[in-house]
């Protein structure tokens, strides 16, 4: 949706939305053509009927604005989707949008227990210098708006969980530059074989998850468009 909110406000109909999605649309990773303009079509739909909800008018303060911050602990940074300014309760906030086009079907508490939502927040308030409580994710398939008001609390919250993740991952990096045999490295780092090794980039170099599952098909996850 970046492009079309790129485009002139007259030129920001439905039928644009399509048209950008027709030009950037990838063959990659399908079956064959006909599976590729099938699902083409599918996502055509799905984004001509979400831009029917907008605003042509309403200008963003940020699309794809790639925002940043950083503790005594770590740094992070992070492109957010959309980025709004709008009245919440009387006060004038920065409001995250992040598009999800996936099968699943959300709820309220995937926009209050994610990570990544709540650090966007954070990086919007000290790069932008401007409060950002509000996080939401719109669901593309079924155009559903899940938000989550957050407080400065529950951002303190998420960061301390970052740091600890941050923490244990420099640890571990340390640990491997020491010079861990491959005995300590797989004490170290075990491998979690699951049924989701089927889709990991490195299937073929894990002798743990090869061994228990094949490599999936790139198209086998479609399944069928969220009702």
């Amino acid at each position: 949706m970046a492009g079309w909110h790129r485009l002139d406000p007259a030129a920001r109909t439905p039928e644009a939305a399509g048209r950008l999605l027709d030009r950037v649309w990838l063959h990659d990773g399908f079956r064959d053509d006909e599976q590729s303009a099938l699902w083409r079509d599918r996502a055509r739909e799905m984004v001509v009927r979400y831009a029917t909800t907008l605003d042509p008018a309403d200008e963003p303060l940020g699309v794809e604005r790639t925002v940043a911050t950083r503790t005594g602990t770590i740094a992070v940074s992070g492109r957010v989707d959309r980025l709004d300014r709008r009245d919440v309760d009387g006060h004038d906030q920065v409001v995250v949008v992040d598009y999800k086009t996936g099968r699943r079907v959300l709820t309220s508490y995937d926009a209050q227990s994610s990570l990544a939502l709540a650090l966007y927040a954070l990086a919007v308030t000290r790069t932008l210098r401007r409060p950002c409580l509000r996080v939401e994710l719109h669901h593309l398939p079924t155009g559903d708006v899940l938000a989550h008001d957050h407080t400065e609390e529950s951002l303190d919250r998420h960061l301390r969980r970052a740091e600890t993740v941050g923490t244990e991952a420099a640890a571990a990096d340390a640990a491997y530059r020491a010079g861990l045999t491959d005995e300590e490295a797989d004490a170290a780092f075990p491998p979690d074989v699951s049924p989701s090794c089927r889709w990991c980039d490195f299937l073929r170099v894990c002798p743990a998850g090869s061994a228990a599952v094949a490599p999936a098909a790139p198209w086998s996850g479609l399944g069928e468009p969220v009702a």
